[in-house]
């Protein structure tokens, strides 16, 4: 196809860089502030308890801080990524001239999947990210086997996902191999047909939410273990105070909330993954006798 042009994340990306920087820098300042607090609220608690005011209201100004950042860039964001989310489906919608209408359709629809996870998924990874690096860090300071069991955990979160990717690859690709045929099913068929790609696309959904559901099932019980280890190894500590005892469990259990992003964001790279390679196909070489496409 002549004045092809490819799409990928990067390519998206390259639509508005110094734009989607911005919203990036903000993102890291959002998660600084983030990750700090259950540190603060430890700090505060103890100077509470020992009548000083100086932690508390150290704790209020970071509050400020997150709460500032975090309006800000969902302002921006929303400007930003819906001018992208123009520029993208004129790229699509000329990559797709070809194909017919029900693949353009679904097509367009996917593509703006692409956007919405660097809007969405990609702030949450890095959120994720820089939290789990930190929590590691600073349960580390209260004792080496704190981190190290949050380290583990995390490590068997990943290969039970490795093990899965292929099949969320599989999975999603019938669910859009259905989605494609959508349009062309309602303007022609009868219902009996309409019904049966309805009862397809349940079945495909079904099947993909199914395997979601195991796989996290298992991975949060990996990850809730290394709480459970946590908490019992507050007994190796001298003496500790109700604050540090409360910072410990609090950045465990958001090991926990921050940890499960990891195979959830790979999920998604999953599917995008798939969406990329059905928006980059060329259409004119695989145009059947019928007039429809290959999917």
């Amino acid at each position: 196809m002549s004045n092809f042009n490819a799409i990928s994340l990067w390519s998206i990306v390259k639509l508005s860089p110094f734009k989607i920087a911005i919203t990036w820098s903000m993102v890291i300042i959002e998660n600084v502030l983030l990750i700090l607090l259950p540190l603060f609220i430890g700090y505060a608690i103890d100077g509470v308890l020992a009548q000083e005011t100086a932690p508390l209201f150290g704790f209020a100004i970071s509050l400020f801080g997150l709460v500032v950042i975090s309006v800000l860039r969902r302002f921006y964001d929303t400007r930003v990524y819906g001018g992208i989310r123009v520029k993208l489906a004129e790229r699509v919608a000329h990559n797709l001239r070809a194909a017919d209408v029900s693949a353009k359709s679904a097509r367009l629809t996917m593509s703006r999947e692409l956007v919405d996870f660097l809007e969405n998924d990609l702030p949450a990874l890095m959120t994720a990210a820089i939290q789990l690096i930190s929590i590691i860090i600073i349960l580390a300071t209260f004792h080496a086997y704190f981190a190290m069991s949050v380290l583990v955990s995390s490590c068997g979160m990943l290969v039970v996902y490795a093990c899965c990717h292929n099949t969320f690859k599989h999975l999603n690709r019938k669910l859009n191999d259905q989605t494609e045929q959508q349009v062309k099913v309602l303007s022609g068929k009868p219902f009996a047909a309409i019904s049966a790609h309805l009862e397809k696309l349940k079945k495909h959904e079904i099947a993909l939410s199914d395997t979601e559901a195991l796989v996290y099932g298992f991975i949060f019980s990996l990850l809730f273990l290394s709480v459970l280890c946590n908490l019992w190894l507050v007994n190796i500590l001298p003496s500790p105070s109700t604050g540090e005892v409360f910072s410990i469990l609090t950045y465990s259990l958001e090991f926990v909330d921050t940890a499960i992003m990891l195979p959830v964001t790979l999920q998604i790279l999953s599917r995008l993954s798939e969406i990329t390679q059905r928006l980059n196909r060329d259409d004119e070489s695989q145009l059947t006798k019928e007039g429809s496409y290959e999917v």
